[in-house]
């Protein structure tokens, strides 16, 4: 990470905290940029790309003229250039996550799955589908395939409870370092299997996700529910600005 890019996540991260601890309570508004920057001894420029961060988590909201102000708990909003687990952007946003499993299989790969882990096409994969929820309420469905030798033939398919990312980190060692993804709209009464579900409208996040050494670890198709989970992204014409003013 560049100096920038970490002076920014260092303020970031401490005003997160400083709102998730309780010294700013919702409603209440932040310092200004100038106290900010002079508290931090960073640049103004830093301070605001530090607050841009924290409202496309949707913890504060900047009023123009006015200031910046600790928002009450929203619907759960994730910044896609973030790669996380789900659960963790969840209670970020002020909820419960939760999970529930609906199947858990060996299965040989289809081409196009081989393809999209790089594996041959008679490789065999723990294909997992779950339902993810938010305070109890299913948020997005999702279908995984985590190829053997990342989930060892063998061992049983129970194991897994959670979080993938839980168990990729804490059970096999491996950490998810990058992710290259996709996303489509999607309209369809087949992705849920949950016959009470009436949602027919989805988001799709189809990503593979990949170590430091760019082997890959997980093909993620999670179908989120429109209105239930919304993505925010950050867009900028450039840090010329900000480096100039360190």
């Amino acid at each position: 990470m560049s100096t920038q890019g970490s002076r920014v996540a260092f303020v970031s991260q401490s005003l997160r905290e400083a709102i998730e601890g309780g010294q700013y309570s919702p409603g209440d508004r932040l310092p200004t940029e100038s106290q900010l920057a002079k508290e931090f001894e960073v640049s103004r420029p830093t301070v605001r790309a530090a607050l841009r961060d924290l409202q496309a988590l949707a913890l504060v909201k900047t009023q123009h003229g006015v200031g910046t102000f600790v928002q009450e708990a929203q619907p759960i909003h994730a910044g896609l250039e973030r790669l996380d687990s789900i659960s963790e952007s969840i209670r970020r946003s002020g909820h419960e996550p939760g999970m529930q499993y609906q199947s858990r299989v060996l299965r040989p790969l289809m081409p196009e799955e081989a393809e999209k882990l790089d594996l041959s096409a008679d490789s065999i994969a723990l294909e997992i589908r779950r339902s993810i929820l938010s305070d109890n309420q299913v948020v997005a469905y999702s279908y995984d395939l985590m190829p053997v030798g990342v989930f060892p033939e063998g061992e049983d398919p129970m194991v897994l409870q959670g979080s993938l990312f839980t168990y990729l980190k804490e059970e096999r060692g491996l950490f998810p370092d990058y992710a290259v993804a996709e996303i489509h709209a999607v309209s369809s009464d087949r992705i849920a299997w949950d016959t009470r579900a009436t949602n027919t409208l989805y988001v799709l996040l189809d990503q593979v996700h990949y170590s430091a050494e760019d082997v890959p670890l997980l093909y993620s198709r999670t179908y989120f529910l429109e209105g239930r989970y919304a993505f925010r992204v950050i867009r900028n014409a450039g840090t010329q600005e900000i480096l100039k003013s360190q």
